[in-house]
Parts: C-alpha cells; structure tokens; sequence
C-alpha cells in the first residue's frame, strides 16, 4: 500500500486533529480519544493512514496521552529536535503524511526499550484487531498472533 499526506483527509480533519497535525499542537491529557483506549488494533495516521504504532507495544505511562515502547513500522515515524517551548524534546512525524504526532523520551519502560513515544490522540485513527483486514491492513494481523496480542 502507498501512503501519502491526502488533501481530502486533511480538509475532512475535525479542528483539533488539524491543530495537532498541521499546526504542531498538544492536545490536553486525559481528554483525548485514546490514552486509555485498551483494546487491540492498530494505530494509523488520520491523514495518511500510514500504519504508526500497534496496542502491542502500548503501555501507560501516567501522562494522559497515549504512549508505545516503539512504532509498528520505523520507516513511518521521523523524528527530529524541537526546542520549542524553551526546552530540548524530540518531536515525531510520519513519514509520508508529516503530521506531527507528538514526542520521544528516553522515560519508557527499560525492559521493553526504554523509550516513550507520548502521542496525541487527534493525529491517529485506531482500527481494531478484528477490522485490520476489510481496512486493508490484513498484513498486521499476524503481529497480533505472533505476539499473543489479546483477541
């Protein structure tokens, strides 16, 4: 599948998934769609669908957002540095839709990498385990399987 940042998903995006995603925005925590969202399946881009991150490698990390040890496909997730906001962060983007998504700390859990990719909520479109195939992202399905994902 090809993945590109799509004009009609851009003007279709509600307007804090444009702020987010367009405008480098923050969503507030524990207001948003998915920081406790337990379910599994896989996270996309809402502007390019491009797969970013799947419930596997998700995890709480107490801050309100959503947070993963590390993306589904690295080749989907940039990252670069932000010193926005008076402090040094590393900002995360898609590849091919250049949302922004969020940031990486060096804070996550150590047995699983170390890593916390805190995420908002308004740049993903989640799509569950059981859906992965009449969405045409059949291909992750044994992910889920291989990884003793819950069903």
């Amino acid at each position: 599948m090809s993945y590109e940042k799509n004009p009609q998903a851009v003007s279709a995006l509600n307007p804090e998934q444009y702020r987010v995603t367009q405008e480098d925005g923050t969503e507030r925590p524990f207001e948003n769609e998915y920081w406790d969202n337990k379910r599994p399946g896989l996270y996309v881009d809402v502007v390019s669908g491009e797969p970013l991150f799947a419930s596997l490698h998700k995890f709480d990390s107490g801050t309100g957002w959503p947070s993963f040890t590390r993306p589904v496909e690295h080749g989907n997730v940039r990252e670069h540095s932000d010193s926005s906001l008076g402090m040094k962060r590393t900002e995360v983007r898609s590849a091919h839709g250049d949302s922004h998504l969020g940031h990486v700390f060096p804070d996550g859990p150590r047995e699983a990498g170390g890593l916390r990719y805190c995420i908002n909520s308004a740049s993903l479109r989640f799509i569950h385990r059981d859906e992965l195939e009449q969405h045409g992202y059949g291909d992750y399905l044994a992910l889920f399987d291989t990884e003793g994902a819950m069903k």
